[in-house]
Order: structure tokens, then sequence, then C-alpha cells
């Protein structure tokens, strides 16, 4: 529902503008530069969709190893103890962990098509521990925040259109969105437990959540040191080090386990092809509404506006460009993901702009798109303080994915 009025607005909204210029400026250009705009995204979101199914079909298949080995599994066990002190409502041993905890795996390894359904079976069980049947419960809450705050180790769709737009370096992204995420994610666990008056001084917590934290502080720190030259290089090669070793742990657990591993590399590269393909008309059709929007002017006339604010106050406006992916994550995945190519096409995937947008897009998830499904599917009307503490989340990882691009990519 969110998609269809953001949709129809890029069109009325590109309607008023053009016919403004054309009215008041005499500009007889511009209802043909907004058609010729139809025909052009049209065709780029065609063909970005058909050349993703080499990649995808990799990916996802790579993933399936990792899934039927029991990747999913064993970071659950890793996880495990820190549900139990996030979630002190929930009786011990009770089934709802396993759910919960096999939805955030999944989520953290990219595994969309396994992590939803895993996600709406925790919510039904925790209904099922909910005395009050129309109002948000504490782990309700808790569960929906860690979901919207985009926990992502591996961000496979971003480096999968980052290869085929071009990308000198496709998972040159991989360490700033998940330092961006997981500022992200704390956030939200921060401000669920002020407001459910979770204690996040146990020492399990503390294990957790501060040494990860002390972890990537570390990282960045040590990347300040470094000139941007030396930055590139080791970040580039730290990212490509720890996919592959990921990918290798992925089929020698598979073999561990005496998993066919080609065979479940095919099962999962059957269904890359498929979502591939599948894609095309959502593609096609966000990106001609981006297209219409930027065509009439009225990108450019928002994002001039901003970038006006900005620097009134002596501040460095770069990051502005990007800032459109970040105001449409929560809303919707779809023209989030349409605006990140379309400022990876604009302004080169390379870019700054461009390694940004993927840092936003990286960062966070759809909030407003969750909320909706998760507490849909059980019939929960009053969300209480989800929504507040989804958007916090939200807000630190748009502000931690500025500061570390320009960390990791301004020059």
């Amino acid at each position: 529902m969110v998609l269809n009025y953001i949709w129809i607005g890029f069109f009325l909204i590109a309607f008023v503008v053009a016919l403004f210029k054309l009215l008041v400026f005499g500009d007889m250009t511009i209802f043909p530069n907004i058609m010729n705009s139809t025909f052009e995204y049209a065709k780029m979101g065609f063909e970005l969709s058909l050349g993703l199914t080499g990649v995808m079909t990799l990916w996802l298949g790579v993933m399936k190893i990792g899934e039927n080995g029991g990747a999913i599994k064993l970071l659950s066990k890793g996880i495990s103890p820190l549900f139990n002190k996030l979630f002190p409502e929930i009786p011990k041993n009770h089934p709802v962990h396993g759910s919960m905890v096999m939805n955030i795996a999944a989520n953290m390894l990219g595994l969309d098509n396994a992590a939803t359904p895993l996600g709406l079976k925790a919510m039904n069980e925790l209904q099922e521990l909910n005395k009050t049947k129309d109002t948000a419960s504490n782990p309700m809450i808790m569960f929906l925040v860690l979901n919207t705050s985009g926990l992502t180790i591996i961000p496979i769709s971003i480096m999968v259109y980052r290869a085929q737009m071009g990308a000198a370096d496709p998972s040159d992204i991989f360490i700033p969105i998940l330092l961006s995420t997981f500022v992200s994610t704390l956030a939200g666990i921060i401000a669920v437990s002020i407001a459910q008056k979770i204690n996040l001084f146990t020492k399990t917590i503390l294990l957790y959540l501060g040494s990860i934290t002390l972890l990537l502080t570390g990282v960045i720190w040590g990347f300040t040191v470094l000139s941007s030259e030396k930055l590139n290089m080791v970040s580039s090669v730290a990212a490509n080090i720890i996919l592959f070793s990921i990918i290798i742990g992925f089929i020698l657990l598979a073999i561990r386990k005496k998993i066919n591993v080609y065979d479940s590399f095919i099962e999962g590269a059957k269904d890359g092809f498929s979502i591939a393909v599948k894609i095309i008309p959502f593609l096609v059709a966000i990106l001609v509404g981006i297209g219409v929007f930027r065509a009439s002017g009225a990108m450019d006339s928002l994002m001039s506006g901003i970038a006006w604010l900005f620097t009134s106050i002596g501040l460095n406006a770069n990051f502005v460009e990007a800032l459109p992916v970040a105001f449409m994550k929560p809303l919707s995945g779809a023209g989030a993901r349409g605006l990140m190519i379309d400022a990876m096409n604009q302004h080169g995937v390379d870019s700054f702009v461009g390694r940004l947008a993927c840092t936003f897009q990286g960062a966070t998830d759809t909030t407003f798109y969750i909320i909706a499904v998760y507490f849909g599917s059980v019939g929960i009307r009053k969300v209480r303080h989800s929504v507040t503490c989804g958007l916090i989340a939200d807000l630190a990882g748009l502000i931690a994915a500025i500061f570390i691009a320009y960390l990791f990519f301004h020059t």
C-alpha cells in the first residue's frame, strides 16, 4: 500500500513540476524528456534484472549450501544465550526461542526466503504467550525491532547489484554495511530495553554486545589511521577474505554433515534464476517512477534544497544525493532499491554517492513493512513503542552510514 502511494506520488509531482516549467518558463523540452526517461529507465530495469540472473544464481546456490550444511543452526547456538536475556518475559526453554533465533540467524546470513517464514512462525508463538491479543507484548516488540534494524552479515543483494552495474570491487561496501547495521541494531536494543526496563548490564549481555562493540570500534579506529589508498586496499582485501572464508566454511559444514554440496548449490541456484526473473516487473515499475520524478527536475530541486540547508550551517553536503535511499528504506524496500540503483546510475557505481546509497540500503530494514506484516499476521492493532524504537534504530543506522562512508570512501 505504501509503495502504491509513493509510486503515484512520483508521477503526480513530476506532472505538476513539469507543467509549471512549461507554463512559467516556457520549457518545451520538459515533457519529451519525461517520456524519454520512461523508455530509458524501463530498458535499464529490464537489462539490469536480466543481468542479475548469473550472480543471483551463484550466491543463492552458495547460501543454500550453508543452509543445508547447518550454518543457521550453528549461528543460532551462538546467539541463543543473548536472546535468553533480551526476552526475560519468555519462559526458559520455550520453543519460541528457537524460532526467533533461527529467524535472526537467517536474516544475518541474508536468507530472506528462510527468514520470513521463521519470523512469522515466531510471531505466532509469541502471540500464544500474549495475554492481550490486540496489543503488542514486550517480547514481540523486541523481536520486531531486531528485524527492522536489519542486522546482516552478508549483504548479498547489494553486492549482486553492484557487480551487475560494473563495480570494480562489488564487495567493498561489505565492512561499511556491517558496521552501520550493527550500530542500528545496538541502538534498537538499547531503545527497547529502556522502554521495557530490561537490564543490559548483565554479564551475558555485556559479554556479547560489549565484545562486538569493542571489536568493531577497533576496526573503525584502525581504518582511521590508514591513508585513503591503504584504507581502500585493506578494506577490500579484508572483505573478500571474510566472504570467501564464509563460503569455504559453508562447504566444510556441508561436507561434515555429509550433504551433497553440488546438489545443494543447484537447488539454491534454481531459486536464484526464478527470483531474478520475477523481479523484472517490480524493478521496471519503480525505476520508471524514479526516472519520471528525476526528469521533471523534482528530484534535483529537493536535493538542492537539502544540500543548501547543510552547507548553510557549514557541513559537507556530498552525502545529500544518497539521502533518498535512507528516507525511502523504512517505507519500502523495493523503492529504496530503485533509488539505490538510480544513485549508482547517475553518479557512478564506485562514486561516493553510489557507495553511500548501498550502505544506506544495507544499514537498516523496511520498518513499516515489517511492522505491518508481522503484527498483521497475528492481529495486533496497538503497536505501543515498536514504531518509535524501530525509527530510532533506523536513524542511528543512517547517521552511522554517513560517518562510515566518509571514512571509507570520501576523498
